[in-house]
């Protein structure tokens, strides 16, 4: 009988193919299909389940399946030490079912279904391996992805001033009317805490703890994507006013991610904080107007950071679950067939020419440089450009080259074949997938007029973050524990500018120390000496005198018994 793992990867490979070419066919013919199920009819009220296919919802979910077939092939070997492994991958296909109901969705309902199952899977997946690290980490999340929800129901209840839940009927249309501004604010809320722009950052890197397929799927094109995909659906309702606001959150989310990677140690808080950064990009060129941009910004960096997550885990696996990169180191050596991928998909990240991601982030920047805006954006866009670069670089320096810093016995080995097939699936789309969706997506090309300086700026920003890489990680080596000012200033800038303390220990000190107070003066307190003390107290006087009366002899019962009658007979 076959595993589950290979059931499930044949079943959503399949359809994976399927929903690219109907997308295909989709654009070509420009054409887009609406289903409506009737669930419900109650007197004149219609309760129905609404499907939307136009060519962008079946190529993301074509991507979205693809990942996951790939990612479930590969936890076969990953997770094969686990128990529970089949209960895993069955969560894994909840988690791309919620994302599936996500994406099909043109009614506000049905995305809250898969919103919310995604919320959920998500916080079991998170605390899949119990401790109270995971724990902490899957309640953060839950937790920083509920005011999203929040948000979202009450958009819902926005709506209905409209009479119906579909939204892409009234987006146009409604765009100045006073509700449409409302339900579009609410709606770029519930897209920042999913996406974890500032200042809902801080549970991206926390869910980390989570095994690491379910990074690879949750980082490249899942949880963190469903709010930049609601927003490319809602944003021809977002006003002018929402959409600076927007640029201004997701451009310093990209400075800060990038900043805080430099400082990290964690593989896997690395690349987190690489998604949070390029999260940051696709919301900011999204802000800018081009929603068909930051689409395909979203297709090439799901392809990449996949692949990126699932080499992290194999070295992971390998080094016997120890992340810390100071530990790594010529692991070119041991692993050659992992490095390489690792470096390919490090390349794409950088937007090195000709890989996937070159084609979205080197249009990205080149379609801002052609805008009309102020110098702080087009500082911002480019320097954390750099900063892409030079964390790269710095993650290749500390575990590809130099020496190696693990223990003396290792099994370090490219033996995880199925791990490497699952890898070898991404690989080529990550080469090639940038050329390829871009003659599909834009059959007519941008084109981009610009000065020589201005044209060449993305391979200067590229070769800088080289160079201030090297460097950077060399000066950390011989520095990181000499110069006390050196560690703060890290601690600050690895902690995301202190976002982990204020979402967690601001957010709680208060209703804990006000729930303290409350449990001395009111549990023990108050509410003890009148409530339920008191009556303890009263009940126990009261059957201690009739204890003792019962307990005396037999005259009080005769005496007791000729006073009832004395009664009976006075007051009858």
């Amino acid at each position: 009988m076959l595993p589950i793992c290979f059931i499930y990867f044949v079943v959503l490979l399949f359809f994976s193919i399927l929903s690219f070419f109907f997308s295909i066919y989709f654009m070509i013919i420009d054409y887009s299909v609406m289903i409506e199920f009737e669930i419900l009819s109650l007197n004149s009220n219609l309760i129905f389940m609404s499907v939307l296919f136009d060519w962008m919802s079946l190529l993301f979910m074509s991507f979205v399946l693809y990942i996951s077939s790939m990612v479930i092939f590969y936890s076969h070997e990953y997770m094969s030490g686990d128990l529970n492994i089949n209960r895993f991958i069955l969560l894994v296909f909840m988690f791309v079912a919620s994302m599936m109901f996500l994406i099909i969705s043109p009614n506000l309902i049905s995305i809250l279904l898969g919103w919310d199952g995604l919320g959920l899977v998500s916080y079991c997946l998170v605390i899949y391996y119990q401790n109270v690290k995971s724990y902490n980490a899957g309640m953060l999340t839950a937790l920083s992805n509920r005011i999203g929800d929040v948000a979202l129901l009450i958009s819902i209840s926005w709506m209905l001033n409209y009479g119906s839940w579909n939204y892409i009927y009234y987006l146009d249309i409604m765009k100045s009317d006073f509700s449409m501004k409302i339900i579009g604010l609410l709606v770029v809320l519930a897209a920042l805490t999913k996406s974890a722009q500032i200042p809902f950052s801080s549970w991206l890197p926390a869910a980390m703890a989570a095994p690491t397929p379910v990074s690879s799927l949750v980082h490249s094109s899942t949880l963190v994507t469903a709010g930049v995909y609601l927003l490319i659906r809602f944003n021809f309702a977002l006003s002018d006013e929402v959409m600076l606001f927007l640029l201004f959150i997701s451009s310093m989310t990209m400075f800060m991610a990038g900043l805080g990677a430099n400082y990290e140690f964690d593989l896997k808080k690395i690349i987190a904080l690489s998604t949070l950064s390029q999260l940051g990009l696709m919301m900011s060129i999204l802000a800018l107007g081009s929603y068909s941009l930051a689409f395909f910004h979203l297709l090439t960096h799901a392809l990449f950071k996949a692949l990126l997550f699932m080499c992290a885990g194999c070295m992971i696996h390998n080094l016997g679950n120890c992340q810390d990169i100071r530990y790594m180191g010529g692991l070119i050596n041991q692993m050659p067939l992992t490095c390489c991928f690792l470096n390919i998909s490090n390349f794409s990240l950088c937007g090195l020419p000709f890989l996937s991601g070159f084609y979205s982030k080197d249009l990205v920047l080149e379609v801002l440089s052609m805008s009309y805006l102020n110098l702080f954006i087009y500082f911002i866009f480019y320097f954390s450009t750099g900063l892409t670069v030079c964390y790269s670089v710095r993650l290749s320096y500390y575990t590809l080259f130099g020496d190696f810093n693990y223990s003396c016995l290792h099994h370090l080995s490219d033996t995880g074949f199925v791990m490497l097939k699952g890898m070898a699936g991404l690989i080529f789309l990550v080469v090639f997938g940038g050329s390829m969706l871009m003659w599909i997506m834009f059959p007519t090309p941008y084109f981009i007029c610009l000065p020589d300086l201005m044209k060449m700026m993305v391979l200067v920003v590229i070769l800088f973050g080289i160079l201030f890489g090297y460097e950077f990680s060399k000066f950390m080596i011989n520095y990181q524990l000499k110069s006390i000012r050196f560690l703060t200033s890290s601690l600050f800038f690895s902690s995301m500018w202190n976002l982990p303390y204020l979402s967690t220990f601001g957010v709680n000190y208060y209703p804990i120390s006000l729930g303290g107070i409350y449990y001395k003066e009111f549990d023990h307190g108050w509410s003890e000496f009148f409530g339920s003390q008191n009556i303890y107290n009263n009940m126990k006087a009261s059957s201690w005198f009739l204890n003792a009366l019962f307990n005396n002899n037999l005259k009080i019962y005769l005496s007791l018994f000729v006073i009832w009658i004395f009664y009976l007979v006075i007051f009858l």
